[in-house]
């Protein structure tokens, strides 16, 4: 079953509507210039309400954050993983011992270094200069399907509850993870949106 990552959840509400909806993995973006930021007070204050919701894998997203702060971050908030979305090297990984996965933005030469999480191994997003992710342009979904072949991969970049069942369709990744794609304005989550997100993967599946 294809795994769905919501991502830049900015309070309760939206997690629980991502929840609710049937999120399987629910993403905090700790990027000071996203417009879905929060810190990681606010990150604790969610946690305190979602941390039973057991069934659910909670992601911290981090670029070119150290790996004292990613530890502490996580330690602090509570979370399962960390989400590369910078400039990070593969020692980095090595680092947070199989706790994180890296992010591309763009189809990388080689990830073979970086697939070191078993899943996902990596997340593929669009190539938009001076945007770590959240830009809303849609990946190389050829080039994905190709990566897809070999490792759990998380699919990112411009899907919406429109367009996700074809990219599941064509790229066959371990997850999708999307943000911008259901909300009703810049960092603002949309519990309809994140409803109809998860039923066209959910609908696609039943179609196999």
């Amino acid at each position: 079953m294809t795994k769905i990552k919501i991502c830049g959840i900015k309070n309760v509400t939206e997690a629980l509507a991502a929840k609710d909806a049937g999120a399987d993995l629910i993403g905090f973006n700790f990027y000071r210039k996203s417009p879905r930021y929060i810190d990681v007070d606010r990150c604790r204050s969610i946690m305190s309400v979602m941390w039973k919701y057991l069934h659910i894998t909670y992601v911290g997203v981090f670029v070119n954050a150290s790996a004292d702060e990613i530890r502490m971050t996580m330690r602090t908030c509570g979370l399962n993983l960390a989400q590369l979305h910078g400039d990070e090297t593969s020692e980095m990984l090595d680092e947070l011992n199989g706790k994180a996965f890296k992010a591309f933005r763009g189809i990388p030469a080689d990830v073979s270094g970086y697939a070191k999480n078993e899943s996902p191994a990596l997340l593929l997003d669009a190539s938009v200069k001076g945007l770590y992710g959240g830009s809303g342009v849609t990946a190389d979904w050829s080039a994905a399907a190709e990566l897809a072949k070999k490792y759990p991969l998380l699919l990112a970049g411009g899907l919406t509850p429109e367009n996700v069942a074809e990219a599941v369709r064509q790229v066959r990744p371990w997850g999708v993870d999307v943000a911008s794609g259901v909300e009703a304005g810049p960092g603002k989550k949309d519990a309809e949106k994140m409803s109809a997100f998860v039923r066209a993967v959910r609908r696609v599946e039943n179609q196999r």
